[in-house]
């Protein structure tokens, strides 16, 4: 019998509510959050690492059959979406179309589905049968249409949902005969169902412990989707313990884990164990100190050395504005000009009683002088012949001071004033570059900035500037220039390590000759379950590195992986292997490797991560069973000043395009966080969100 092929990951799923009523105004809506929930606690109800329920698209339109068509073949045909769930319009009224508009939608009809939901239905309460709803397929798209009733809506997807995924697959494209490979029985067992009293498992329907064929549950045997990724159904036990829980790559591929060894972790836990293995100020394995010059290029360095003055600034008396130095109880009069000093080098003639020179803002103030009065409480009472030169000034203003316009030497700073403590960052717009080069610092000792390589996995990666088109099953490399791009604009060196392909040998070669290179590696694809995934037994079992976490209760980003692998000299090299899909690797650099590189640049406690700030939303956002990081454009509110954030969209991990416009992560919590056990977050309301790129005015 052939090994079970990993089944679908991610089964993305549109919610229609089909009601005149909810499309006029959607706070009477209440068909969302109810079927929301029904799929969140399908989700938690599934065991190890396998399929999940991803909601994709949800929409309220009125009863009209042109809409409710147009939508379901845009989800269908367009988007490609797994599943299509809508509720409403399936009772007797005039206005009640639905089953009308899908079935002329469908290319087969799924009649047991059909019949699994009134059965239900009739168990508690007779008037079900007044329901009409259909199922069926529409290219690889399954559909079901639910009765309006939020509680008989509920009822009816809670009675097919374990069942619904077995049917997505097969529609999908998924190959029956391997599917159904150890009969009914593992597929009820995978499915978490339990048969009927008296059931026969080996009725008309299935043949030799598997089913006789596709059209036995009336699914096709159509193309896949291409967002559907690998990974196995069923929850494993009994498999072999020990310190390394990676595959074994000798192994034969049956013996592999049929689900993730590693436990799954939270955030926070996530970025504890980071902390605990980067290079970190005060610890034995403390960042490299290095000397820089004092120059542009000293941007984005922490200093490891507090910084004092070596001379007083400024270094003499000099004006602060356009004027006349005088002696400063001379008091009103006219008085001769005898000298002119500017802000430039140059000897200074003395300045003695009842007379000036004029000064420009800056300049030093001539030997004898104790005061600047203003150009503006002067008047000229002489020129020369051509009226070219000041010969005689009035001074208008009476009872200066001493020292009055003019900035003591050291006002500033004084010679040993402290400039900049250890562990001060060289921003680009705080002035501290300047405040440096104002009293001559020419080099200052920094921690020195890792440098980091990114390399992508996989025997479908080409390159993302190839001019061929691609063959079927390639994919161009978005990860890598991406990642590479956000390194480099951080302001560390990044270095790229190209492609490797899913071979044993060839990972390990290109990992290899990248420890001299490189301080920390990120590498993208390569961490979840399949028989190609060979990042965690290449770390685990050929490096005898240490994998410090394999999953994230997170989304997108659960498969994040954070090795260590010993190096020369005691020196452990930190990898982030991040996930292959797009959204989750640019997520999870934002959120675990940019503070571990942070860390290992010299910074210390928080402000290793990017900083968070409250916004308002501008839509409702539907909570996911895991706290998610939802991909959001932030912008000023110019008339309020607060921020205000707009979702970029759908938010599946394979799309880059929700990163598009994108500079934070709302920060979501997952179902069950919520003390009021709400299924969504409603629009108006603040949540917290991390900044990750610049911030721009609203429009409008």
């Amino acid at each position: 019998m052939s090994a079970r092929p990993p089944l679908t990951k991610e089964l993305t799923v549109g919610l229609l509510i089909v009601s005149d009523t909810a499309a006029a105004d959607h706070a009477t809506d209440r068909a969302i959050d109810t079927l929301t929930a029904v799929i969140a606690e399908a989700n938690a109800a599934i065991h190890g690492n396998t399929y999940e329920w991803l909601i994709e698209e949800r929409r309220i339109i009125p009863d009209d059959k042109d809409k409710i068509q147009e939508k379901i073949k845009d989800w269908c045909d367009t988007k490609g979406l797994s599943l299509v769930v809508t509720t409403g319009g399936t009772g007797f009224a005039k206005r009640d179309v639905t089953p009308e508009a899908v079935s002329e939608l469908l290319d087969k009809t799924a009649s047991g589905l059909v019949h699994g939901m009134l059965a239900a239905s009739l168990k508690i309460t007779p008037f079900a049968i007044m329901s009409r709803p259909v199922a069926g397929v529409r290219g690889e798209t399954v559909i079901i249409t639910l009765p309006g009733s939020p509680k008989g809506a509920k009822e009816n997807l809670e009675s097919i949902i374990k069942l619904l995924p077995h049917a997505c697959i097969q529609a999908a494209g998924g190959d029956s005969r391997v599917l159904h490979s150890g009969g009914i029985k593992k597929l009820e067992k995978e499915a978490g169902v339990i048969p009927l009293e008296g059931h026969d498992h080996h009725s008309h329907l299935y043949e030799s412990g598997g089913l006789a064929s596709d059209d036995a549950i009336g699914m096709s045997s159509g193309c896949g989707h291409h967002h559907h990724a690998p990974t196995p159904r069923t929850q494993q036990s009994g498999e072999a313990g020990g310190e390394l829980r990676s595959n074994d790559l000798t192994g034969n591929v049956a013996q592999r884990h049929r689900s993730s060894p590693y436990p799954m972790i939270s955030v926070k836990e996530a970025h504890k164990l980071i902390a605990q293995n980067i290079p970190a100020v005060g610890t034995s394995s403390a960042p490299e100190i290095i000397k820089r010059s004092v120059d542009a290029g000293l941007v984005g360095y922490i200093l490891a050395e507090e910084v004092r003055a070596r001379e007083s600034v400024p270094a003499f008396r000099a004006s602060i504005v356009d004027g006349y130095a005088v002696v400063h109880t001379d008091g009103v009069g006219i008085y001769p000009v005898v000298g002119v000093s500017h802000a430039s080098p140059g000897e200074i003639k003395p300045l003695e009683a009842g007379q000036i020179a004029r000064i420009t803002t800056g300049a030093p103030l001539p030997p004898g002088a104790t005061a600047v009065v203003m150009v503006e409480d002067t008047r000229i009472s002489k020129t020369t012949e051509d009226g070219t030169e000041e010969l005689e000034i009035e001074i208008l203003a009476s009872g200066l001071t001493e020292l009055e316009n003019v900035r003591e030497v050291g006002s500033d700073m004084k010679t040993g004033d402290l400039l900049l403590g250890k562990g001060a960052e060289i921003t680009a717009v705080g002035g501290e570059v300047g405040l440096l080069a104002s009293v001559g610092i020419r080099e200052v000792l920094v921690y020195r900035k890792p440098i980091v390589g990114v390399l992508s996995t996989g025997d479908e990666i080409v390159q993302h500037d190839r001019v061929e088109d691609l063959s079927i099953g390639e994919v161009r490399d978005s990860n890598r220039p991406t990642l590479l791009a956000a390194i480099t604009a951080r302001g560390y060196e990044a270095v790229d390590l190209g492609i490797a392909k899913d071979q044993p040998g060839t990972l390990e070669e290109t990992l290899k000759a990248s420890f001299s290179k490189v301080d920390v590696i990120i590498t993208t694809g390569g961490v979840s379950m399949g028989e190609k995934d060979l990042l965690k037994p290449t770390i685990e079992r050929t490096f005898a590195g240490t994998i410090h976490f394999g999953r994230v209760a997170m989304k997108p980003g659960k498969p994040t992986t954070f090795a260590t692998i010993p190096f020369k000299n005691k020196i452990s090299k930190p990898i982030f292997s991040l996930p292959g899909n797009p959204a989750s690797a640019t997520v999870t650099f934002h959120l675990f490797v940019l503070p571990a590189l942070r860390q290992f640049s010299g910074f210390i406690g928080d402000d290793v991560y990017l900083p968070k700030a409250l916004v308002t939303t501008d839509q409702d956002l539907v909570l996911d069973p895991r706290p998610e990081y939802h991909r959001a454009a932030v912008r000023i509110d110019r008339s309020s000043g607060n921020l205000v954030a707009k979702s970029t969209g759908g938010q599946r991990s394979s799309r880059i395009g929700s990163l598009e416009a994108a500079n934070a992560l709302l920060c979501l919590p997952g179902l069950g966080e919520v003390g009021d056990k709400r299924t969504r977050v409603p629009r108006g309301d603040k949540v917290e969100a991390l900044i990750i790129g610049d911030l721009k005015v609203l429009d409008g």
